[in-house]
């Protein structure tokens, strides 16, 4: 397979197996590139592309930006809380006014789940989703598969479970869409209240104690609390939570076997995990930092390629 089978990337569900491996052969040649003295190359230099945030982000907004620049695009970057959206603008004005700009591809976050889709059928530039409420994040997922991949040598047929508020969590149901595409078995670990009823129906199994998660599991991928999406309390205290669900390192080191570590950022340290886990040989976290870049040079390009 030589190109993407869609226009944007919107979430993980609307991709097949053969466009996650087309994604991740791109991302090992990108890799090469920002590992070299001259991190640059041209393959976008005629593209233009806007990130529009209208939710708080750092580390995705700047991988993005960083990719942008690496691919050598040309970059508009739009901020909700700066812009008009407070003054009442719609949605696909704001879109609009960007796009007679000339803009050929969109990166975006909505706090709206299906943000990116509703404007993917109102706009002729290629969306890209940043995240969009607790629906999908699909770059993040990608990057936690090529993740794994890269230290496991294949995603199929691992074990991997994913400890934490699984029902606010747009990395969550991204990552599971795109680890059954690839044949793993997941498992969520979490309080049954923040678990999603429909859970079961994705595929995945459940497990509420976390020790016979991890001893069963290749890989973690640890989530924080999304502490800005709970409107209501979901478990007694945060003491209480990391005693149940967080993982230290006299957890980790009276395992079975050795795990991978993983987790999407921000990390709350101390909550559900402990520094000296996040820091250890058996983390990958920063690693998943550096492949973000690779992943999303890797998905522009992709897309680029489809632009008219």
């Amino acid at each position: 397979m030589s190109e993407l089978s869609v226009k944007h990337l919107l979430g993980i569900k609307y991709l097949k197996e053969e466009d996650i491996q087309l994604i991740f052969e791109t991302a090992d040649n990108f890799k090469e590139v920002i590992n070299r003295s001259i991190k640059k190359v041209p393959s976008l230099r005629d593209i233009t592309i806007a990130n529009i945030f209208f939710e708080n982000s750092t580390r995705t907004r700047l991988s993005f930006e960083l990719a942008e620049k690496r691919l050598s695009a040309d970059v508009v970057n739009f901020s909700a809380s700066q812009s008009s959206v407070k003054k009442g603008e719609t949605l696909i004005d704001t879109v609009s006014n960007i796009l007679s700009m000339k803009v050929d591809m969109v990166v975006m976050r909505h706090p709206n789940p299906g943000a990116g889709i509703f404007l993917s059928k109102h706009v002729e530039a290629s969306i890209i989703n940043a995240g969009d409420g607790a629906h999908e994040h699909p770059t993040q997922a990608l990057l936690d598969s090529f993740s794994i991949r890269e230290k496991l040598g294949d995603v199929a047929g691992k074990n991997v479970v994913i400890v934490g508020d699984i029902l606010h969590s747009r990395v969550a149901l991204s990552n599971i869409f795109a680890l059954k595409l690839q044949g793993a078995n997941v498992k969520v670990c979490g309080p049954r209240t923040l678990l999603p009823k429909y859970i079961e129906s994705l595929g995945v199994g459940v497990e509420t104690n976390l020790r016979k998660a991890l001893n069963w599991c290749d890989v973690a991928n640890m989530l924080r609390i999304q502490n800005e999406r709970l409107d209501i309390s979901y478990f007694p205290t945060t003491r209480e939570y990391t005693q149940q669900f967080g993982v230290n390192k006299a957890l980790l080191d009276s395992l079975d076997k050795e795990i991978v570590i993983m987790h999407p950022g921000p990390i709350n340290r101390g909550v559900e995990i402990t520094s000296d886990v996040a820091d250890s040989k058996q983390s990958i976290i920063l690693g998943q930092v550096e492949n973000g870049v690779a992943i999303r040079m890797a998905v522009m390009y992709l897309l680029a390629s489809k632009i008219k």
